[in-house]
């Protein structure tokens, strides 16, 4: 197929953008890759590793990019996008990985530059390894690229919105259009929340006085295993995501807190139908996720021991 840009520049070089590049030039969709890091010895890293040619400066990283993409914490995309606009050509696409989108969408959109086409995107998917080494070019295969336009925009800009779909595409990933604020929320219940509780029974369990950390680590059952798994991500990219998007997540957690009261009820009155139709109906959800491609029935939930997948 031919690229869908001749040059990108990927503006954070961990385990998103790594996997960007990496699949970039592999399937085609780019001709050149371009990387800057603000971190030099992941920059030098990837450099190393070889895919993409590292900048040292965010200026001259982006000044020829068709597509710029932040692949950087929420909390620092601001600031990145702020670095580099200027430098960027007339008709260029900024873009970012983020999993918040409001908030990012508007600092973006305040950064002056009306002849730059600013499209935020979320790719769905990623693991619990971060830096250069972590990417692969497979990551995004299959799994749900959402991008949040502007509505009622110009010909140009639904073009440049078009050819971002594009790239994605190319990359594996099923692309959806989305309101930014729906899109938060939605993120909010599947992947915010999950992770909030995550670090939070990690963190119960390491406190608990009267079962020792030796207990915990040599008697963990799988469910315990998965939340560790998660609770592994990136402390600073999360604590940023949660600060970003905090009225969804808010709202969920509220939802959450009533759901989970109904359940310490029902325990509390050996209502077992209570917790039998709350645990079938879950069933069923894990069954639907499986069937729409987005899990495998695979036992261990499809990961093998050594922790590659």
């Amino acid at each position: 197929m031919a690229p869908v840009f001749k040059q990108i520049t990927i503006i954070g070089v961990g385990l998103i953008g790594g996997s960007i590049a990496r699949a970039a030039l592999e399937k085609g969709a780019a001709v050149e890759v371009v990387l800057f890091d603000g971190n030099a010895d992941a920059l030098t890293r990837a450099g190393e590793i070889g895919f993409g040619k590292p900048v040292a400066s965010i200026e001259d990283a982006v000044r020829d990019a068709d597509a710029v993409f932040h692949c950087v914490p929420v909390g620092a995309m601001g600031a990145t996008a702020k670095a580099s606009i200027g430098a960027m050509k007339s008709g260029a696409i900024l873009t970012d990985v983020g999993s918040v989108k409001g908030n990012v969408a508007r600092e973006f959109r305040g950064l002056g530059r009306d002849d730059v086409h600013v499209i935020p995107g979320h790719p769905i998917a990623g693991t619990e390894k971060s830096g250069p080494d972590a990417g692969f070019a497979s990551l995004f295969e299959g799994r749900w690229c959402i991008l949040t336009p502007d509505a009622g925009a110009s010909a140009a800009y639904v073009e440049a919105t078009d050819r971002l779909a594009a790239f994605w595409t190319a990359l594996g990933s099923n692309v959806e259009r989305m309101d930014a604020q729906r899109h938060d929320l939605v993120l909010a219940v599947t992947s915010h929340l999950p992770h909030l509780i995550a670090y939070n029974i990690v963190a119960t369990a390491h406190d608990m006085e009267n079962v020792t950390d030796g207990e915990v680590v040599k008697f963990s059952a799988a469910g315990f295993r998965d939340f560790t798994r998660i609770a592994a991500s990136d402390p600073i990219m999360w604590r940023d995501v949660f600060l970003n998007n905090r009225e969804a997540v808010l709202e969920v957690l509220g939802r959450f807190d009533d759901d989970l009261t109904a359940l310490r009820k029902a325990i509390r009155n050996g209502d077992g139908q209570k917790l039998f139709d709350v645990f079938t109906h879950a069933r069923g959800i894990r069954r639907e996720i499986i069937d729409a491609g987005q899990d495998t029935a695979v036992p261990n939930f499809g990961r093998d021991m050594d922790g590659k997948k």
